[in-house]
């Protein structure tokens, strides 16, 4: 059997050293790196591993795609896929900035305590407008979770919620700005006293919701916060919380949660390599996430 080729294509001028790893160590046995990927220079690489392999030795070739700007990894991934043709395509992972693998980690922990298919549910996704609220965001609104969008800026929420209502069939969401200072009325102070999911997806080092926002979430059964870097994003969440129990919500920091994301991470790297038609994006990335257990 030849052995195993991922050709890491990555949108950044240095190709990550952490999805390097991870895709060693999910069994790629040769990595080719390639940075400064773009849709204007993809063909010629997409090129190279359709057609130096022909017939079931294809399957020993797939394509990752990466990189901190989640737009030109979209666009770059959108080229790849025009790219193949019939039978000869190879298995495609997305997940640039991680955001796609730890969006879905976050969904499938909610989903441990919080029965979405009641069709009565409602989330806050905090700092909503970054690559991996975005994802939050859309995942829940596809399993029919109220969702309320929150940002600082009232218009980039706006924005963010115009691009998920196109790329979800009937999603219930809606742009909130975030406040400070327990303005009860508000519509984010109403939000979150109203919801059952509450996700910090902010910027590093920023508490997006603090002890008196914890104390108005009064309905909040789940709580996860994916800021590794102090402050925590929700006040209170210790890094390594995993289904803390803390009244009557449970509690998930970046840690708690992180490590669902490497085993989706290294799960879908397993499946491009045995699934050439495998073009995997967040939604696919849930479905392996709650196949996981």
């Amino acid at each position: 059997m030849p052995k195993r080729v991922l050709i890491q294509l990555d949108c950044d001028p240095q190709p990550s050293t952490f999805d390097a790893v991870v895709a060693v160590d999910a069994g790629a046995d040769v990595l080719l790196r390639q940075g400064g990927v773009t849709p204007e220079n993809v063909v010629p690489l997409v090129h190279g591993a359709m057609f130096t392999r022909g017939g079931s030795d294809l399957a020993s070739t797939a394509i990752f795609v990466g990189g901190g700007d989640v737009a030109a990894a979209e666009a770059v991934a959108a080229e790849v896929r025009k790219t193949f043709f019939g039978p000869v395509r190879v298995g495609v992972l997305v997940d640039p900035s991680g955001a796609n693998t730890t969006a879905a980690a976050a969904v499938v922990s909610a989903a441990r305590h919080v029965d979405f298919a009641t069709g009565a549910v409602s989330a806050v996704v905090l700092g909503g407008t970054g690559a991996v609220g975005q994802r939050v965001a859309r995942l829940l609104a596809g399993k029919g979770v109220h969702v309320v969008l929150a940002s600082r800026s009232l218009s980039r929420a706006e924005e963010a919620v115009a691009r998920l209502r196109g790329q979800v069939a009937a999603a219930t969401i809606e742009a909130v700005a975030s406040t400070a200072g327990g303005d009860a009325a508000s519509p984010f102070s109403r939000g979150v006293a109203a919801a059952d999911v509450i996700v910090a997806a902010g910027a590093a080092g920023v508490t997006l919701l603090d002890a008196a926002g914890r104390a108005a979430a009064g309905k909040a059964r789940v709580l996860i916060d994916l800021n590794a870097v102090p402050p925590a994003g929700i006040a209170g969440i210790a890094a390594a919380d995993k289904a803390r129990a803390d009244r009557a919500a449970v509690c998930y920091g970046p840690l708690g949660v992180g490590g669902l994301k490497m085993k989706i991470h290294r799960a879908a790297v397993e499946r491009i390599f045995t699934d050439s038609a495998a073009f995997l994006d967040a939604e696919d990335l849930l479905a392996i996430g709650a196949s996981l257990g």
